[in-house]
C-alpha cells in the first residue's frame, strides 16, 4: 500500500502530439507546483533523473512566473490525517505522511515566497476540498501550468479537473516526476489527447518571454495562414476570403489564441466577419498599438 522506492529513469524525450494549439499567456496563467515535499522526494535519488531535471526546470519556470507576476500555487499534504479526512486513500496508499515535521515541507530549493499560496492537499486533484478554483477565478486566471509529482496521479487528475472547469492545463513534461518512464509517458499522452497541452520547459519559457507589441506584416500573416492551410503563400491573395480557402473554426481559434497571448482583445466573430489577411493585419495592429500604449 505504501509508496515504493523509485528507480531513476529518463524523462520521455518524445512528446505526444497535442489535440489543441493553446498558448500560455502571462495575463491568463497560474503556476501549480504539485506535492514537491521532502517526504515524496525521499523516494527518489535527487541527484538522478527524473528529479534532478524536474527540480531545475521547475525553479526556472517559477522564476519566470514571478518576473511576470503570474501567481504561484503549491500543494502540500498534511501529516497524520484522520481516517475521515483521508477516506479511500487509506485503502490505496495507507495512512499518508507520518508525524515527522522535517519531512513535510516543500523542498528547500522551491520554498514558497510570502505572496505564494500553499493549498492543503486532501485528494489526488488540487481542486478537491480546496479553494483553488475560486482563487483562480478571483484572479482572472483560466490557464494552469502544472509541474511536480506524481505525473500520472495528482498532476494528471488536477489537469483533468482544470479542463472540466474550463481552465486550460499546460503539462510540463520535464518538470514532472513519476514512478517510472512508462507511467510518466502515459500521463503526458493522456493530457495531450484528452484535456490539455503537453510541452517541455523550454517551449513554455519561450511562450512566457516578454511579448512583442509589434503586429506582423501582412506578408508574415499570410505566411502563417498559408502554413495552417498547407497552401503556397503566393497563392493566397491579401484580400481573399480565407473561409473560402478552407480556414475552419479550429484553425481560426489557434490563431486567436496566439494573438490573445500578445494581449490582443479579438474575438472569433470579428475574425469571421472580415476573413482576409489585410483585414486581420489591420485589426491586430490596432489591438497591439493599444497594448503598447
Amino acid at each position: 500500500m505504501s509508496i515504493p522506492r523509485i528507480a531513476p529513469y529518463a524523462i520521455p524525450s518524445q512528446l505526444p502530439d497535442n489535440r489543441v494549439n493553446w498558448t500560455v499567456a502571462p495575463q491568463r496563467a497560474a503556476l501549480l507546483i504539485h506535492d514537491m515535499q521532502e517526504y515524496f522526494l525521499d523516494f527518489y535519488d535527487r541527484e538522478a533523473e527524473p528529479v534532478a531535471t524536474a527540480l531545475r526546470n521547475i525553479a526556472a519556470i517559477r522564476a519566470r512566473c514571478r518576473e511576470l507576476n503570474i501567481p504561484v500555487f503549491y500543494t502540500a499534504q498534511p501529516a497524520e490525517q484522520a481516517d475521515n479526512d483521508r477516506g479511500l486513500l487509506n485503502d490505496m496508499w495507507g495512512p499518508g505522511l507520518p508525524a515527522r515535521p522535517e519531512r513535510h515541507p516543500i523542498v528547500a530549493s522551491l520554498s514558497p515566497a510570502d505572496d505564494d499560496t500553499v493549498l492543503t492537499k486532501w485528494r489526488y486533484s488540487a481542486f478537491q476540498r480546496s479553494p483553488f478554483l475560486n482563487l483562480l477565478r478571483q484572479q482572472g486566471r483560466d490557464q494552469l501550468i502544472i509541474c511536480g509529482i506524481y505525473a500520472h496521479i495528482g498532476c494528471m487528475s488536477t489537469a483533468l479537473d482544470a479542463f472540466m472547469y474550463d481552465i486550460q492545463p499546460f503539462f510540463v513534461a520535464d518538470g514532472l516526476a513519476d514512478f517510472s518512464a512508462e507511467r510518466h509517458a502515459m500521463a503526458l499522452e493522456y493530457v495531450a489527447q484528452r484535456c490539455g497541452v503537453t510541452l517541455d520547459s523550454q517551449r513554455l519559457l519561450n511562450q512566457l518571454a516578454a511579448p512583442t507589441s509589434a503586429a506582423p506584416s501582412a506578408e508574415a500573416l499570410r505566411a502563417t495562414v498559408a502554413e495552417l492551410l498547407q497552401q503556397p503563400a503566393s497563392d493566397i491573395g491579401l484580400d481573399d476570403n480565407l473561409l473560402d480557402w478552407g480556414l475552419d473554426s479550429i484553425r481560426l481559434m489557434s490563431l486567436l489564441e496566439q494573438w490573445r497571448a500578445l494581449g490582443a482583445e479579438i474575438d472569433f466573430i470579428e475574425l469571421a466577419q472580415q476573413p482576409s489577411v489585410n483585414a486581420w493585419q489591420a485589426l491586430l495592429a490596432r489591438q497591439l498599438d493599444r497594448v503598447a500604449a
